[in-house]
């Protein structure tokens, strides 16, 4: 993982968006955070992630990119069709960003 992120950079990616930027789940949730889009992939119905994420396209994947400028994340998802391995990424990189974000405040004091 990249550890070259600013504490702007990590809080950006962790933040909540600008309402209109959300990620709207079909018939679902409205999604303002990469920890609100793991929460909701945890119990997300098949069906439902295979509308946002199937063999033409990946509108989580393109969701972190476009809006919360991850492209690190968005790129490890991207070729992606499992649920679980991108909930399994984001877990992963939420944790990560937020160790960074410890290590980064730390540093700072």
């Amino acid at each position: 993982m990249n550890n070259r992120l600013s504490l702007d950079d990590v809080e950006r990616i962790l933040a909540d968006v600008k309402p209109e930027q959300s990620f709207w789940v079909n018939n679902g949730p409205i999604v303002r955070n990469l920890q609100e889009m793991a929460d909701t992939l945890a119990y997300m119905k098949e069906e439902t992630f295979r509308h946002h994420v199937n063999e033409q396209k990946n509108d989580i994947s393109n969701w972190i990119r476009d809006v919360l400028k991850d492209h690190e994340l968005a790129n490890s998802i991207m070729d992606i069709k499992s649920k679980e391995k991108i909930l399994k990424k984001i877990r992963e990189r939420i944790y990560f960003l937020d160790s960074m974000q410890e290590k980064i405040r730390h540093i700072g004091q």
